[in-house]
């Protein structure tokens, strides 16, 4: 009936223009045309991504997220309209997938991420500042494929995943936290890396980047396998090329009104003949990796009790192994233009506060937060791989969720201390950081 309907209203559309077509002309179009254009209409509706073809669906999901921020490192201050930072920022996800057989079916992930601002640029780019000591806002615009892969999955045997997407670590020790004010406040620097120092005091060796924790929290192109989920426990596993792998374990219940969540993980990432350094300058400012052989120990636990909504979260990380990084020796000192690192350093952080339904808008969150990173200093900050480091943070904040428009607004406010000595116990140049960071944002699904 619904192809009828459609070719109906096409002829008659046909036939309304053609009022002023003779009679013969008319006759000329054949005792057939209508079944054409009703195959015509069954092919456009059989190809058209609306829901997905006859055999697979389609999903659309995905959210914007936007904030004002106001920081203050000492030197400069100032208010910018960005992004929340790589991998939470606005995105949009196409999921799908088809019944093999029962409990068996196939399907797909493609993740773009939109991004306004990828995240603040510590650097001489800055609109106000050539001395290093300032922020851009004008870096990561357009479109950035986040993952893209197909897998198969069993109800019994679990799910197996081929292409780009997260490993089976990443973001292990994040996605436990069940407060509602993971993506305002969890334990990585992403919307303040390019403040004062902070990036090179939270550098994690494993993907050469200053995020401060989820030291393999980037996607990469692997398989990774996901058991099914028995009594509250799973675990899973990925490979990815040249070379990394990782295992995790995760657990999640609840006991007379009290929530339960606990993730670990290890990954181990190793690879060789990693730099290609285009200048001296470019050197200079970002020591690149020639080859690592780094492990990183990940474990995240969140604990509310429902009655009351008070909530407890932490997580703890550690990276082991070494790498050698590589740069210009007549600029860095480094001898034979390499030094070799001991990837040594671990952070922590502590989350608790409360979450209530106050209103009838939705839940209400309370929080207030403490980090540390400790000798995760980065190459880009000192050529001494024997220096010690320290970063802080601390903050407060409040979450407020609007149930009816599946969102989520927030204010936050996060101090950055810290500071980097050399093996003789001198002040790195550089490296004091003292940093006051609020934000203002919302972030709507879809």
């Amino acid at each position: 009936m619904k192809k009828l309907s459609v070719s109906a209203a096409l002829a008659a559309g046909l036939l309304a223009s053609g009022l002023s077509i003779g009679s013969a002309s008319a006759a000329d179009l054949g005792g057939d045309c209508c079944a054409d254009l009703e195959e015509r209409v069954a092919e456009l509706e059989a190809t058209t991504a609306r829901k997905g073809n006859r055999k697979v669906s389609l999903t659309i999901s995905g959210w914007v997220a936007e904030q004002v921020v106001y920081w203050d490192d000492g030197q400069e201050s100032n208010v910018y309209v960005t992004g929340i930072g790589r991998t939470l920022q606005s995105h949009f996800k196409l999921t799908g997938s088809a019944t093999i057989a029962p409990g068996w079916s196939a399907g797909y992930v493609m993740h773009v991420e939109v991004g306004t601002v990828d995240a603040f640029t510590y650097g001489a780019a800055s609109d106000e500042s050539a001395n290093l000591a300032g922020l851009t806002n004008d870096t990561g615009n357009g479109l950035y494929t986040l993952q893209s892969f197909w897998f198969i999955k069993s109800d019994r045997l679990g799910k197996l995943s081929v292409g780009k997407q997260s490993q089976a670590s990443d973001n292990t020790a994040i996605l436990v936290d069940g407060s509602g004010s993971l993506v305002p406040a969890n334990w990585l620097n992403i919307d303040g890396d390019g403040l004062g120092a902070v990036n090179q005091l939270g550098h994690c060796h494993t993907i050469n980047d200053g995020i401060g924790g989820d030291c393999n929290g980037v996607t990469t192109n692997a398989v990774r396998y996901d058991s099914p989920t028995f009594a509250g426990f799973s675990v899973s596993a990925s490979w990815g090329e040249d070379d990394m792998w990782d295992v995790a374990a995760r657990y999640a219940g609840e006991f007379n009104g009290i929530k339960v969540a606990v993730a670990a993980a290890y990954s181990r990432v190793s690879d060789e003949n990693l730099a290609v350094i285009p200048n001296a300058l470019a050197a200079s400012l970002n020591r690149q990796q020639s080859d690592k052989d780094v492990g990183y120990f990940q474990i995240g636990a969140y604990v509310q009790h429902v009655p009351t909504g008070l909530f407890l979260y932490g997580a703890y990380g550690k990276e082991y192994g070494d790498v050698n990084y590589t740069s210009a020796a007549s600029i860095l000192g480094f001898a034979n233009g390499t030094a070799r690192w001991d990837a040594d350093g671990d952070h922590w952080y502590v989350k608790a506060g409360v979450r209530q339904k106050w209103t009838p808008l939705g839940a209400t969150v309370l929080y207030g937060e403490y980090g540390q990173m400790n000798d995760m200093f980065g190459p880009s900050l000192t050529n001494d791989p024997n220096s010690t480091s320290e970063l802080t943070k601390w903050g407060l904040g409040v979450v407020q969720e609007i149930d009816a428009a599946a969102m989520s607004l927030w204010l936050s406010y996060r101090n950055y201390e810290g500071d980097a000595h050399d093996s003789n116990g001198r002040l790195i140049a550089g490296s004091d950081t003292d940093v006051h960071y609020v934000k203002a944002g919302a972030l709507i699904n879809f």
